[in-house]
């Protein structure tokens, strides 16, 4: 009997838990469906419900009454529809966006474009020459002696007046010269004093006039020949001022000194007086000279030339460039592969006379140059680095034919797929990539041709477009884009 009490009792509680779990259940769904508006969007789709409300939404259009219904996916709709007209004009495939930091990583910068004159180059090859007569300067021995201290070593940059050597005079015939200069100097001081004696006594009567004015004409032969041996001695190389200190202290001058030359005064006036620098020292502490022997050799290199090397067929190009003043551009590559213009050059001169053996024509361009680095040595000696320097191969572009009302973008501006040429064009926060026909591109510039395609005013990137290329085709074949399945 208890068994079949205790049976019953455990019948009994099984209904009573699945009866509750119904009723929690029920309880649930009625809730869930009473605040179905504050679902979120995803479990909306999950159970159908947005797609029931779209529908909903649809039905409202089409007749419309409005129900009253709004299941959340109405707003969806108007958020996106903002976003269509935020991105109104793009076509993703061919659009970038760019954020302020990308558009620093990668040097962006843009210009309006602009109807512009272009010049047409062409590019031949040239070398940095020195100036014949200008750049090189032989210092030689203003006289036969001994040099006795040599004060530059070789590479020394050495100003005008600047100390070069000692010389010891041993020449017989500069020796000579000096003691007649100073005897005469001597028998022009006797006869000076002389000549004042008698103009004191003849107004006494006591000598006759005639013997004064014998003492006047002796004076005017000495003096004579005073004056053609103080020539003698600058020919000899003595300076004014050796020559006047000869004749102060009325002794021979044994030593001079030899100085760097002054520039000439056709020198460039940029400059002033920049240093020479000492390319070759040709004798040595000890060594007998005569005069007019070389010493050393300084150079110049403040003014140069670029000789470009054109053909006899660019003859006429080149003289119309001359003609016409055409401004020349020359480049000059270095060891990272960086090309340094040089702008603002003109064509000084076509040579007159083709190689008859490789019928190269040159032609001539002034080079104004720089000094690029300066340092002292613990001895004091200075030295200099010029920018350019004789031997240095360079480039010139020089213009041919001129071009009116082009566009012309920097060759940066262009970026190359295949056969295609692309600018990429700002539109907003984005750069929208657009298809061009290049006319013509050199070394620096491209020309595009006015076919609509660009049209002045549109604001276009002038660097780093082969960066956008990459970003442009790196986005085609990246990742899902967070845009996908819009319509922009």
């Amino acid at each position: 009997m208890i068994r079949l009490q205790v049976r019953y009792l455990q019948q009994h509680a099984a209904v009573l838990r699945a009866i509750a779990l119904f009723v929690a259940v029920a309880l649930i769904g009625i809730g869930a469906w009473w605040f179905q508006d504050r679902w979120p969007t995803e479990l909306k789709r999950l159970v159908g419900l947005e797609v029931a409300a779209e529908a909903h939404e649809l039905a409202v259009a089409d007749d419309g009454h409005e129900h009253g219904h709004d299941h959340g996916g109405h707003a969806h709709d108007h958020e996106h529809a903002g976003h269509d007209h935020e991105h109104a004009g793009h076509d993703e495939a061919n659009s970038l966006e760019l954020s302020p930091q990308a558009r620093k990583n990668i040097g962006l910068e843009t210009t309006a474009i602009e109807l512009q004159p272009f010049v047409r180059r062409v590019t031949m090859p040239a070398i940095v020459i020195g100036r014949p007569g200008r750049t090189e300067v032989e210092v030689t021995a203003p006289l036969g002696g001994r040099i006795t201290r040599v004060y530059p070593v070789g590479g020394e940059a050495v100003e005008p007046g600047q100390l070069l050597f000692d010389l010891r005079l041993t020449h017989e015939e500069l020796v000579n010269a000096q003691s007649n200069f100073l005897r005469t100097a001597g028998e022009l001081e006797v006869v000076a004093r002389e000549i004042e004696r008698l103009q004191s006594i003849q107004a006494s009567g006591a000598i006759a006039g005639k013997t004064l004015l014998e003492r006047q004409y002796e004076q005017q032969k000495l003096m004579a020949v005073f004056n053609a041996q103080r020539q003698s001695l600058l020919l000899h190389g003595l300076t004014e001022e050796q020559v006047d200190g000869i004749l102060q202290t009325r002794t021979l001058l044994r030593d001079i000194t030899v100085v760097t030359p002054e520039h000439p005064e056709h020198s460039h006036p940029e400059f002033g007086d920049h240093p020479f620098v000492v390319r070759d020292l040709t004798v040595k502490q000890g060594q007998y000279v005569d005069a007019g022997a070389p010493l050393c050799q300084l150079a110049d290199y403040a003014d140069l030339y670029l000789q470009g090397r054109g053909f006899e067929q660019d003859a006429d190009e080149l003289l119309r460039a001359a003609q016409q003043g055409w401004e020349i551009i020359a480049t000059r590559e270095d060891n990272n592969s960086n090309a340094e213009v040089i702008d603002g050059l003109k064509i000084a001169y076509v040579d007159n006379d083709v190689d008859p053996d490789s019928r190269a024509l040159y032609f001539y361009i002034p080079l104004t140059n720089a000094i690029v680095l300066e340092n002292r040595s613990p001895e004091g000696h200075r030295f200099v680095t010029w920018r350019y320097k004789p031997g240095q191969r360079m480039q010139v572009h020089v213009p041919v034919q001129r071009w009116e009302n082009r566009i012309v973008l920097p060759i940066e501006a262009v970026a190359q797929d295949g056969i295609e040429h692309y600018v990429f064009q700002q539109n907003g926060d984005h750069f929208d990539r657009i298809a061009v026909h290049v006319e013509y591109q050199d070394r620096f510039s491209v020309v595009i041709a006015n076919d609509g395609s660009l049209s002045p005013g549109d604001v276009v990137a002038i660097k780093a477009a082969q960066q956008l290329q990459m970003a442009l085709k790196n986005k085609a074949g990246g990742g899902v884009d967070p845009h996908a399945g819009h319509n922009h």
